[in-house]
């Protein structure tokens, strides 16, 4: 059991409520006149994923594949996403993770903000980077069950691709945040699906005493 797990800090994280609660908050005190460039450009972030997040949920129903694999959960599990709403990915794929959670009694999520837990964001690092959003599921016991994120497989590959096309980063995220706005973020669903699955079919191996050589 990680010592952050043992100390509750998870568990008392925020629900999916209370996040975008907090969020519309944050949306609600503009900056000052007198802000900096960087309260202005946050601000702005904050605005239009809100807008990113909510067409998200607008036009988003899980999968089949998702409901079945999530109506198989037999044990309580709890959601650790380490994430923060200025972030374009989370923008499009929290919603996601937040209906996933939701269709399981035996779910709890529990969102923290990365910057004021950076010590358990460093125990999940992308290629040696702070990316997020990371979602990592634990039994009620603190065993890792899996982990996700920060992007989807099809996402990542595309980020890739335009980081050798373009120079300036704007640019690279302006082209990226299109892919998913053209639907890139729906790859999130198979992928949660899979591994939820997953660790259902270990629990199911496990409790049969059936030796599993395939993963």
């Amino acid at each position: 059991m990680p010592d952050f797990f043992d100390e509750g800090r998870p568990h008392d994280g925020l629900r999916y409520d209370a996040y975008q609660e907090a969020w519309t908050r944050r949306l609600d005190e503009p900056p000052s006149d007198d802000a900096d460039p960087d309260a202005r450009r946050l601000h702005h972030y904050l605005k239009y994923n809100w807008e990113r997040q909510a067409r998200v949920h607008d036009s988003y129903s899980p999968s089949e594949a998702l409901r079945s694999a999530a109506e198989a959960i037999q044990d309580a599990q709890l959601w650790m996403v380490l994430t923060e709403p200025w972030c374009g990915d989370s923008a499009f794929v929290l919603p996601v993770i937040a209906e996933a959670a939701s269709l399981s009694d035996q779910v709890a999520l529990r969102i923290l903000p990365r910057d004021d837990n950076l010590d358990i964001m460093d125990q999940y690092l992308t290629d040696g980077s702070r990316s997020i959003p990371k979602l990592v599921a634990f039994t009620k016991d603190g065993e890792e069950l899996f982990t996700w994120g920060p992007r989807p497989d099809g996402a990542a590959r595309r980020f890739s691709e335009l980081q050798a096309k373009h120079d300036e980063k704007m640019d690279l995220i302006e082209e990226f945040l299109e892919y998913y706005e053209e639907g890139g973020w729906t790859e999130t669903d198979r992928e949660l699906a899979e591994r939820i699955q997953a660790v259902t079919e270990r629990s199911v191996s496990g409790a049969t005493g059936e030796a599993d050589l395939t993963r």
